[in-house]
């Protein structure tokens, strides 16, 4: 019998024993995850026993990453990217320069060289996409604006972070470290050639990507096989992405990435994103895995110091940038508290580039250590974290007179302007959230000349739809004072096209209490949801697949309708 069989005994391993260890940690109210790091941890090179390949564990997890940033770009549009590039891209870039100049700070007390501070800095500055969507799908929020604005800031610093690996090798030399051949390439042209590398893979994604994988799916789809069919979608992520980083020099994940944003543009979509789940949920499993077999648990013994001032930088240092960067934008606590959350952790990106700074010589042994362990923990904390938000906002608008005034600040976009004409204030439509449905609500309103006001989370789609004079209010609905703003207690009906089934609740209360004979109309995605809030009888439920069931049928019916019989009755002339 054939031993060299290093691929099966390590997915073997990895998914055996991340089941039982998983399992154990959800017994004891822990996040799954936390098992399996503790699987890599116990294949790993670093603890006795079995060790598995910790090369094929890390390829392995690529395709993960791959998948993961397919599924996420099926479900996130270059609309949806362009909705929050006001605050993601400045946001992602203050905050990263802060959590480097964090690193930096602390590589020097240690006595480390600039160019070690600098790739350590680097390193703790960007949040892992895995661990991020893993968190917002669980909690249902990854379509909800605060997951929009997250995500949107995370694309931000993985692109940042291509251009930060393609420009450290020829900086090498400078910085303390070995130069490359490249070394003798002008800084100025590495730069350009890399900005017109991933600029023409985006432009080849939107322009020519755009027509041709929606094409492709429709041609794979009328074949009736649904092998093909899963195996196109899987195909097209890892090509796509492998083709990006060979050909143009971007990362598997962002082209990864592109590439689910332009089959987003297919009717199969959808179905794209189920096939490829169960694969992306295995491959995720071996990503934490593989994090896992990286660390070495003797740092924690012997540093344990300088493991706290990385978790410090990691968790706490970068969270309150990252708070107070969105504050800045007028953004509520809310929003704030949860992208604090979701940068609170760093992950692939991190290791890729510790593992370029060692190669170049530029960061010590210890660095790349230092680095796994603060990924290792933040990893393993950011469920937490995540769970913390509700509770820490309603503690800190409770003790806090600056938080309450944050919160109630005079934003331009919070409130009416003092303009508006009375057909928006009496007997109007509230209607909440201005995506693809609420835009085809807000059209048809508009055929009818039937006055609304909208009340949206995203300020700079508000700011947007003033400029093309719609009447429209910027604020969370889950919030009285917003509803107040968008006058509910004179309108006609409320109307709530995002499926945000979490604070619908607290809509419709808020809106019934200021107005008793308001008529509430909302959306579901849940069968389970829509029955429940039939019950309480909260309002007029739409659930999507019923709306969509109800649609066919009735042209179906009308298709297949008795003609109406001619009318044979005489008319003579007397």
């Amino acid at each position: 019998m054939e031993h060299n069989i290093s691929l099966i005994t390590t997915l073997a391993a990895g998914f055996g024993l991340a089941l039982i260890l998983g399992f154990v940690a959800e017994r004891l109210k822990l996040p799954a995850l936390v098992g399996y790091l503790m699987a890599g941890i116990c294949i790993g090179p670093a603890t006795p026993g079995f060790v598995a390949d910790v090369g094929i564990a890390s390829q392995l997890s690529e395709i993960g990453v791959m998948l993961l940033m397919f599924g996420v770009g099926l479900h996130f549009s270059l609309d949806d990217l362009l909705a929050v590039r006001r605050i993601a891209l400045p946001g992602a870039v203050v905050q990263m320069a802060v959590a480097t100049v964090l690193g930096m700070g602390m590589a020097w007390w240690w006595d480390w060289s600039l160019g070690a501070g600098l790739v350590f800095g680097l390193s703790l500055s960007v949040a892992s996409t895995v661990v991020l969507l893993k968190a917002l799908e669980a909690r249902g929020v990854l379509e909800s604006m605060n997951g929009r604005i997250a995500v949107g800031w995370l694309v931000v610093e993985d692109l940042a972070m291509v251009l930060v690996l393609v420009l450290l090798p020829p900086l090498a030399g400078v910085l303390g470290g070995h130069s490359t051949g490249a070394a003798d390439i002008p800084l100025w042209r590495t730069i350009g050639q890399t900005l017109l590398q991933v600029a023409a893979f985006i432009a080849l994604m939107l322009l020519a990507g755009r027509r041709i994988l929606p094409w492709l799916l429709w041609q794979v789809a009328r074949t009736g096989s649904r092998e093909l069919f899963t195996l196109s979608v899987v195909a097209a992520a890892v090509s796509i992405a492998f083709g990006a980083a060979e050909l143009f020099g971007v990362s598997f994940a962002l082209g990864a990435f592109f590439a689910g944003m332009v089959m987003r543009e297919s009717e199969f979509s959808h179905r794209a994103a189920e096939e490829s789940l169960p694969l992306r949920d295995a491959f995720a499993v071996l990503f934490f895995v593989s994090v896992g077999m990286l660390f070495d648990p003797k740092v924690l013994v012997e540093e344990p110091v300088h493991v706290l001032g990385v978790v410090a930088i990691i968790i706490v240092g970068k969270s309150i940038a990252a708070a107070l960067l969105v504050l800045a934008f007028r953004y509520p606590l809310n929003t704030a508290f949860t992208v604090a959350a979701s940068l609170a952790q760093i992950g692939e990106f991190s290791f890729i580039l510790a593992g370029l700074g060692m190669h170049l010589g530029l960061l010590p042994a210890e660095g790349q250590s230092l680095i796994l362990a603060g990924a290792l923990i933040s990893i393993a904390v950011n469920p937490f974290v995540f769970a913390a938000v509700s509770p820490l906002r309603s503690w800190v608008l409770k003790r806090s007179e600056l938080a309450r005034k944050l919160e109630q600040r005079q934003d331009p976009l919070a409130e009416l302007p003092m303009s508006t004409e009375r057909k928006y204030l009496e007997g109007q439509v509230v209607l909440v959230g201005y995506g693809r449905v609420g835009r085809r609500i807000a059209q048809a309103l508009d055929a009818r000349s039937i006055p609304y006001v909208i009340v949206e989370q995203n300020r700079e789609r508000v700011e947007d739809l003033r400029k093309q004079g719609a009447i429209a209010v910027s604020g969370d609905a889950a919030e009285p004072a917003v509803l107040i703003q968008a006058h509910i207690a004179h309108a006609a009906m409320l109307v709530v096209a995002t499926p945000d089934t979490l604070n619908v609740r607290q809509m419709a209360e808020t809106a019934k209490t200021l107005n008793p004979g308001i008529e509430v109309v909302l959306r579901t995605h849940n069968e389970e949801e829509a029955v429940l809030l039939v019950k309480e009888k909260i309002g007029q439920v739409f659930f999507g697949e019923e709306e969509l069931a109800k649609g066919m049928t009735g042209y179906v019916l009308q298709r297949f309708a008795p003609p109406i019989p001619a009318h044979t009755g005489r008319s003579g002339h007397s």
